[in-house]
This record gives C-alpha cells, sequence and structure tokens, in this order.
C-alpha cells in the first residue's frame, strides 16, 4: 500500500501484504555512523500480513501466514500464523485455530464417566484426572500404568515465563508429552499441519497428550502460571523439529497458497 518503502536486507515472500505506511528498519545502531557492518537480514514470511504503520526493526523474522496488527512496533520474531499487536508486538491469538467450547476443561472435569475427549488435531486427546475435596484441600491423582498413555522418562517444569513470551514452538519426531497447567492458566496451541486447535488449561487435574510430529506452542501465561509436563523420551536434541516449514516438509504437507 501507499507509504511503504522496502530497503535493502528485507526479504518479502509471496503474498504478502503490507499496509499504508508501515516502516522498516535495517540499522540497529542508526546514530553510530558505522556503516561497515552487514545489513541486518529481516524477512516476511509467505502469505504474511503487516498493518499499517506497524514498525519492523531489523533482523526480524515475521513468519508465513502471521498477522501484525495495526501500529504494532514489531521487536521479536514472530511464529508462523500468529497474530501479534501492541508496543511491543504481542501474541494475542493464532490464525485459523479451532477454539473449542469456552468451557471445555471445566465440562470434561464435571464429567468423571468422560475421561478422555478427542481434540480436532488427530491424536491430541484432553484427559481428565479426578479429583478429591475436603476441608483441608484439593488432592488430583494418576496412575503412569491408565492415567498417562506411555511410560515417563523424564519431565520438566516451565514456570515464570513472563505473559508476553511464547514458549515451545516445536515438534518431535518420536517424543510423546503430557501436559499440565498445574497453576494458573495458558493456552496451549497444537498443530499438525492441517488443523490448529487452541485449548485453555486452568485446571491443574486436566491435561493434554501430544503425540509425536504435532507442532505445540504454548502462550498467554498468567497467574504464575507452572507447567508440568512428562516426556516419553530422554532428552535428545535431534529429536526436535524447530523450523515450521521443515515440520511441513517431514509431514508432507503443502502450505502454498
Amino acid at each position: 500500500k501507499c507509504g511503504v518503502q522496502l530497503w535493502d536486507g528485507l526479504y518479502v515472500e509471496d503474498d504478502v501484504f503490507i499496509g499504508p505506511n508501515a516502516s522498516f528498519s535495517n540499522d540497529k545502531y542508526p546514530r553510530s555512523k558505522d556503516h561497515t557492518r552487514p545489513l541486518e537480514v529481516t524477512r516476511i514470511g509467505r502469505g504474511a500480513s503487516v498493518g499499517a504503520n506497524c514498525t519492523v526493526l531489523p533482523g526480524i523474522t515475521i513468519g508465513r501466514s502471521a498477522m501484525v496488527g495495526a501500529g504494532s512496533v514489531v521487536t521479536r520474531d514472530v511464529p508462523p500464523y500468529a497474530i501479534v499487536a501492541g508496543n511491543p508486538a504481542c501474541i494475542i491469538g493464532y490464525m485459523n485455530a479451532k477454539q473449542p467450547e469456552q468451557d471445555l476443561p471445566n465440562r470434561l472435569a464435571g464429567a468423571p464417566s468422560q475421561k478422555t475427549l478427542e481434540l480436532s488435531v488427530p491424536g491430541v486427546t484432553l484427559h481428565y484426572l479426578p479429583s478429591y475435596e475436603d476441608l483441608r484441600g484439593r488432592l488430583s491423582v494418576g496412575e503412569f500404568s491408565s492415567d498417562i498413555p506411555f511410560t515417563a522418562k523424564r519431565f520438566f517444569i516451565v514456570y515464570d515465563v513472563p505473559g508476553k513470551y511464547v514458549r515451545g514452538e516445536h515438534a518431535h519426531k518420536k517424543c510423546r508429552q503430557f501436559l499440565f497447567c498445574v497453576s494458573g492458566s495458558l493456552s496451549l496451541v497444537v498443530d499438525d499441519g492441517t488443523h490448529r486447535e487452541e485449548v485453555l488449561l486452568e485446571r491443574p487435574n486436566v491435561g493434554v497428550y501430544i503425540p509425536p510430529m504435532v507442532w505445540a506452542t504454548q502462550y498467554q501465561f498468567a497467574g504464575n502460571a507452572v507447567a508440568l509436563v512428562f516426556a516419553s523420551e530422554d532428552y535428545d536434541p535431534d529429536d526436535y523439529i524447530r523450523d515450521y516449514d521443515s515440520f511441513l516438509l517431514l509431514k508432507n504437507v503443502d502450505k502454498t497458497p
């Protein structure tokens, strides 16, 4: 659109929308007058949208089909399909992520006979663990042999995450995971390259099973959120897929608009 200038160091892929007066900078230190440093490369992925009057700092990657709200100041990389807004821009949602029933975890927890619910992403399931309450408080219990669909070899805990930050953003080749939010709340987005769904986790006795080759992202951490994750495999950096386009290639999914 009008008022847009594209500078050296900016790579724009196909089918990108850039709104009026969007600004792209390519020098992090403009007053240094040192022009010997290489340009900071900025990349805008296929199908992304950059709204009117946005400012994008140098060295940023805006992922495929992401959407940057009007007037935003983008200071960090934007994941594929993420919707960001504000100054600095923060993730506020994901494109085309199916929103389950607002009260899905609560409804599941209120129906003990229905302990497992399949989500729209094949293989991903939401699990209810029984909870007991008396004058001393509440207790939730699960058995590895029956409530978690694999034998856990390790666990990890994610905590003290500022609400504007995003965790996950990867898939595993072999490792299976089971994720709880044991305190506070967080939003989990699961994606198999074809289907995408978002779940709000805010009850410590509701967990999500994530099979291999499912891209998982956690964001909107709130209320001092604490995530507990059981994993089926020992840590292996080669088991991680951290680039979304590589993930689509391995899934044999064509996302060309």
